[in-house]
């Protein structure tokens, strides 16, 4: 129960805003969602972060409509070169920037800090002048340890983001800093991934916790995100656990919870519950 109790509060629960804001997103308007795989996963899946964002929105009045551009491997140079084709030329009002991972993860074939700066401010700079208003976020870790080679070279890149985004007065989402801390508050040994499946691309609870940044990024109050949560966390069957059922997002996360207390893998656990009834069912099928 303790585990439950903390990893739910960790994903869904955040502190409030000091007071509610009107969301700067009005109804009818589009927003671009850049980036690498990531974003295209969390374009491609119904649960997936931009349609969350997509889903926070429209609990809250404001109906706005996804153009996804994310692509899988791509860095700052890449997502430079096809902005206008990609972005612009679509003509949204709003664009969410998440670039960085493989400009680190690629390492010799990735993009040095000097080069990023310049490609991402361009990036901004070309959007803007398009009138398209853009949202920073900060890129999520590369591995689920901190002190690993890769989340330290990231440090620079997003204390860059972070200046950037004062600098051009662009609304930031710091979803490293959110995940950092969803970590430790969801107990991470650093060891196991929680939030990822391989320690870069989200699992639902990741993507939970970068919808969550992006719409606390747009202003929503702590009372506003509880309007998302509520309407989505138990609709049937919007999970799949571990391939074996269909389950609600809240039953997904109690599995996962109880998994971790027994620290067992949850498709162990499931095959056995199945074994179990089918067991069971058969004894009653007997003549």
């Amino acid at each position: 129960m303790q585990i439950r109790t903390r990893v739910l509060a960790a994903v869904c629960l955040w502190p409030a805003l000091a007071c509610a804001q009107d969301i700067p997103v009005k109804g009818g308007e589009k927003i671009a969602f850049l980036g690498d795989s990531i974003t295209a996963g969390g374009m491609g899946s119904p649960t997936g972060y931009c349609r969350l964002v997509i889903s926070g929105l429209e609990a809250n009045g404001v109906t706005a409509t996804p153009i996804g551009a994310g692509v899988s491997g791509h860095k700052s140079n890449q997502m430079l070169s096809r902005l206008e084709r990609d972005v612009i030329a679509k003509k949204p009002e709003w664009m969410t920037l998440s670039c960085g991972v493989n400009d680190v993860w690629h390492g010799a074939n990735g993009v040095p800090l000097e080069a990023y700066k310049k490609n991402i401010t361009e990036i901004v700079d070309k959007a803007t002048a398009a009138g398209i208003k853009v949202m920073i976020l900060t890129s999520t870790m590369i591995g689920e340890d901190q002190t690993n080679p890769n989340n330290q070279k990231l440090v620079a890149y997003n204390d860059f983001l972070r200046e950037l985004a004062k600098e051009k007065k662009c609304l930031l989402a710091d979803l490293n800093a959110d995940m950092q801390e969803t970590l430790k508050k969801m107990g991470s040994n650093g060891k196991t991934n929680l939030l990822t499946g391989d320690g870069v691309h989200m699992n639902p609870l990741g993507d939970i916790m970068m919808a969550t940044g992006v719409l606390k990024g747009f202003g929503l109050s702590e009372e506003q995100l509880k309007k998302w949560q509520d309407r989505w966390l138990d609709t049937p069957g919007t999970m799949e656990a571990a391939g074996k059922v269909r389950v609600s997002m809240r039953q997904y996360q109690q599995l996962n919870a109880y998994a971790a207390q027994q620290k067992r893998p949850l498709a162990d656990i499931l095959n056995e519950a199945v074994g179990k009834t089918v067991e069971s069912m058969l004894k009653q099928a007997q003549p």
